[in-house]
């Protein structure tokens, strides 16, 4: 233990003992210790001059960060509802009951956990767990049975079969994003040729929209920042995808990275930064060491540091910040208050991150996917982009396709295909609803499979969730309601309150227990949440509710108890433990229904 806390006492003091790596010092303490013990808060407490309560809360808002030892082995299954379709619950079960542990709980002998978590961006490939940061995707009965005979025996992870941690790409299909390559360099290059003014015109033309979901133009937020009076700026690179369903980032990461980080240094020669920061997904903390040596590879070539390429004055390095297990944290603010190494608690706005974003400078904060098409369009041009696509939505877009399908994986279209055309490619038959941009999305009955993947018809971030005849699609509404709670940073009512309401009530729907007047209350909970949110988060957590009250009716009416009201709250059961306590079972014990 002293070794360990040498090693945190050696880190803080090389990256000079930095407020703003808060959040690394605690994931580092997390993977060394199982945990973040109250002697290494009461250190980072001394040497950062933070109070430990403020340490705490940080710890405590983060998923993947306990204040209880989690054992050798932390094991967390993906729970998301494909890797449910898959059968999951039956090998949670199994590995628990094999390893005599009780869900949620560390054993006994505090060697292991076994909890669940949100979506691991293993959709195609589960059910999935992670065991101590690492992927085991492909999980079946077979491998359940070994995993607990290696945790029994102790077996170091290092010596845990190679084939349990292979994660395919799994591309489908491919167009421009993903076939035509670049030189290393060469983007950069066109910038230092033509010169930033250029190049944000060539980007303008070429119609670029942010591809995480909102498609702000790319050129007017490069400009903006710019343009904004400051004398430090950032570029923040958000691949905490986090969305239910979605996991084309990963692939990107794992395959494209060199691509993705010449976008980065792009945008960073494009506006005056010298400074990146990939915000990476505490679920994809395995691809963190490949990732920086990416990053040391393009310092060896001179295409991150100092007079980049030999340009004077052009100077951009990148660092990779790990998140730990918060869906808010995708958005951008939020990202911009975790990156600080705060709680993810989403600012007011205005301002916009693009004059007051990270250290309050102007930042640029844009997704994987958008990096990787500035660099693609710096190197190939606007009419080699816009000349596929709709009318509102330039070049492509790739789709993370899981559920009732043959052939899950990731999909490229040019924008503007239809719903109908992707069930054909993928490989679904008797498809009964597709869920699209995720559990924040839209959910899209049968009727409907004409509708286009574009920023003018079906906007996503790049989940298709495909679901079939034989699905009940409640399963689905309760998946995400449980979500949007569990994921809820609790800092207004509306989604802290509603979301809780609004799962009780999808809850009690399930049981058999619900009425017509609950089915009203859940649409008017949604329309509060809608209106009065903090952030999109809580804005759109009542959609998966309010989607499928209006498209898929009977999977609520067919189980109403009856069209009257029935209370939520059982007062009579409330007592039953007061009951026990005091050994009465009377009348008078009782509090019965007139």
């Amino acid at each position: 233990m002293k070794v360990i806390k040498s090693k945190i006492e050696t880190l803080l003091s090389e990256t000079n003992y930095s407020h703003d790596l808060l959040l690394q010092y605690l994931c580092t303490a997390q993977y060394l210790y199982s945990y973040v013990p109250e002697r290494i808060v009461r250190l980072f407490a001394d040497k950062l001059d933070i109070p430990p309560a403020k340490i705490l809360g940080v710890v405590d808002f983060y998923a993947f960060l306990h204040r209880e030892a989690r054992g050798d082995f932390d094991i967390m299954f993906s729970d998301s509802i494909t890797d449910r379709m898959l059968g999951n619950q039956a090998l949670i079960d199994k590995l628990c009951m094999k390893l005599g542990v009780e869900l949620g709980k560390p054993r006994n002998d505090e060697r292991v956990t076994i909890d669940v978590t949100s979506c691991t961006g293993i959709c195609d490939q589960g059910p999935a767990l992670l065991v101590n940061g690492m992927v085991v995707s492909n999980l079946d009965d077979t491998r359940i049975d070994l995993i607990g005979d290696l945790v029994e025996s102790s077996t170091p992870i290092c010596d845990w079969p190679e084939a349990f941690f292979v994660v395919e790409d799994n591309i489908q299909r491919s167009d421009m994003l993903l076939s035509d390559d670049i030189a290393h360099g060469a983007a950069i290059q066109s910038l230092i040729n033509d010169g930033s003014s250029t190049f944000l015109e060539t980007l303008e033309q070429s119609g670029l929209r942010g591809r995480g979901g909102a498609g702000f133009s790319t050129a007017t937020k490069w400009r903006l920042c710019r343009n904004a009076q400051a004398d430090e700026r950032y570029v923040v690179c958000n691949a905490d995808e986090g969305e239910p369903g979605t996991f084309k980032d990963r692939v990107l990461l794992n395959s494209y990275a060199d691509n993705v980080f010449e976008g980065m240094t792009l945008c960073g020669g494009a506006v005056g930064a010298e400074k990146g920061y990939v915000y990476l997904r505490g679920e994809y903390r395995y691809l963190l060491e490949d990732l920086e040596e990416t990053l040391q590879k393009r310092r060896d070539a001179n295409l991150l540091g100092n007079n980049i390429l030999g340009e004077e004055g052009f100077n951009f390095d990148i660092d990779i910040h790990l998140g730990a297990g918060a869906y808010i944290c995708g958005e951008e603010s939020a990202l911009l208050e975790s990156l600080s190494g705060k709680r993810g608690i989403p600012r007011d706005r205005p301002p916009f991150p693009v004059t007051s974003g990270f250290r309050q400078k102007p930042t640029i904060v844009n997704n994987v996917e958008t990096f990787l098409a500035a660099a693609k369009i710096a190197v190939f041009g606007a009419k080699w982009f816009n000349s596929i696509g709709s009318e509102k939505s330039s070049g492509t877009k790739l789709l993370s396709i899981s559920g009732d399908c043959s052939r899950p994986g990731i999909y490229e279209y040019p924008f503007g295909v239809s719903i109908s055309q992707i069930l054909d490619d993928c490989g679904a038959i008797d498809t009964q609803a597709v869920q699209v941009a995720g559990a924040a999305g839209e959910t899209i009955p049968a009727a409907e499979f004409g509708r286009k993947i574009s920023f003018e018809d079906l906007s996503t971030a790049g989940s298709i969730m495909v679901f079939n005849q034989q699905r009940d699609l409640l399963d689905m509404v309760q998946n995400f309601s449980q979500f949007f709670c569990h994921e809820s940073c609790g800092f207004c009512t509306p989604c802290r309150v509603g979301g809780t309401l609004m799962r009780n009530l999808v809850e009690k729907v399930a049981a058999g227990h619900a009425t017509s007047y609950d089915l009203d209350e859940m649409k008017n909970i949604g329309l509060v949440m809608q209106k009065t949110a903090h952030c999109g988060l809580g804005a759109t957590a009542a959609n998966p509710v309010l989607n499928t009250l209006n498209k898929f009716p009977d999977i609520y009416t067919t189980r109403l108890a009856h069209t009257g009201y029935e209370p939520a709250f059982n007062l009579d059961a409330s007592l039953e433990i007061s009951r026990q306590i005091t050994g009465r079972d009377d009348e008078g014990a009782h509090i019965r229904d007139e």
